[in-house]
């Protein structure tokens, strides 16, 4: 059933967001939501008070820069291609661009004897012409894997396969990345492994030495690019994010002792709206412990995920901005971090609206730009951690 708004425009408008009573807002909301869905984001009262008006339309590329920093995006041949004002929008916004999915297995891959370069080619041109740095996502996964994988990889010929596509990979590229996440996801404790290893097929056909054998093939191959290792479930005050926090580090710490060749932490954040379990001293603390090592950290896959927001889209842009706030505030404090890049830049392209869409239907609002590519609170909130960063 469609919700009902929170407060109308034309209050709004009379009394001001930035003055609105955060209390009394929800207040009026139990009268109108069910008690489980206030229960979400009543913790959130100090959102809508916020103040998140930032000096100027100067874009974030640019904001960054300022103080050391790159701000990017991650986007895919059909939209960029495609749609022309998205594509100025992202060339104005965006320093650095990550395929979305055309350098997955899968999408370079179409059989074991053949790679497809063609879509990852025109977004790495379009990265060159509009000055904008390229990473590559990412070189070993146990997802996206093409439909052929199961019938011919095997213990005996993994490592043939692992190492042939990422030097070919590697090699076509080389020169052009930023980065390469050359490792996505290696870590479940849930999964029961040692060391809190994923279940994979690498990790059965080739053990636990398949993380360190990918990035020493691929400085081999890319000499230049910063390696990084990727991975989620990294944020929040649960004890299945502090299992993941203490695994990530161990790996870490296991790959540095051993002299392989990684330069850098990914940490995927997708932040859920709803959540409360956030603890910036944890975090904070885990952050500290990865640049001890020597590694950088990038803030590689950043969204707001709305799905259990109320529906009024001007009270979800503030929680939504106010979760970025929150984040950057704790991530951008350390210097090791050098990148933050969201997933996806307007509204209109987020794989949230396939894979965390809203149950009334009502459209996903997880990104800097609205659908329409203008500015939300979102991108108020990024451009303002940004202009309050210290500089590196």
């Amino acid at each position: 059933m469609a919700y009902k708004r929170l407060i109308s425009r034309r209050h709004i408008m009379r009394l001001g967001l930035a003055t609105l009573s955060g209390i009394g807002v929800v207040l009026g909301a139990k009268k109108i939501y069910p008690r489980q869905q206030i229960s979400s984001f009543s913790n959130q009262e100090k959102n809508l008070r916020r103040d998140f008006t930032v000096s100027g339309k100067t874009p974030l590329r640019n904001r960054a820069a300022s103080k050391g920093l790159i701000y990017g995006a991650a986007g895919n041949y059909p939209a960029l291609s495609s749609d022309e004002a998205f594509k100025k929008r992202f060339a104005q916004e965006c320093g650095i661009l990550v395929p979305e999915n055309e350098l997955k297995w899968d999408t370079l891959r179409p059989t074991p004897y053949i790679f497809d370069f063609s879509k990852g080619d025109w977004l790495a041109q379009f990265a060159q012409r509009n000055n904008m740095l390229f990473r590559g996502h990412n070189l070993v996964w146990n997802q996206f894997m093409p439909e052929w994988f199961k019938e011919v990889v095997n213990r005996q010929n993994a490592e043939k396969f692992l190492v042939e596509h990422i030097t070919t990979v590697t090699k076509h590229y080389v020169g052009q990345m930023h980065s390469w996440d050359v490792v996505n996801e290696g870590i479940d404790p849930n999964h029961g492994n040692p060391d809190g290893l994923a279940n994979s097929p690498w990790l059965d056909f080739l053990g636990a030495d398949y993380i360190e054998l990918a990035f020493r093939v691929a400085a081999q191959s890319d000499p230049k690019a910063l390696l990084v290792y990727n991975e989620g479930g990294l944020k929040y005050d649960t004890p299945e994010h502090e299992a993941r926090r203490t695994a990530v580090l161990k790996l870490l710490e296991h790959l540095k002792s051993r002299g392989t060749p990684i330069h850098a932490l990914g940490m995927e954040s997708h932040i859920l709206a709803h959540e409360t379990r956030f603890n910036p001293k944890k975090l904070r603390t885990f952050l500290s412990d990865v640049a001890s090592l020597g590694l950088k950290i990038m803030i590689t896959e950043l969204d707001v995920i709305d799905q259990k927001l109320p529906a009024d889209p001007t009270l979800r842009d503030r929680i939504v901005a106010g979760a970025y706030q929150d984040f950057l505030s704790v991530v951008l404090d350390e210097k090791a971090t050098i990148a933050v890049l969201t997933w996806g830049l307007s509204d209109r392209y987020t794989w949230i609206s396939r894979f965390n869409s809203r149950s009334d239907a009502a459209t996903v609002r997880p990104l800097p730009l609205d659908s329409d590519f203008k500015p939300k609170l979102g991108w108020n909130a990024i451009a303002s951690s940004f202009d309050k960063a210290p500089k590196r």
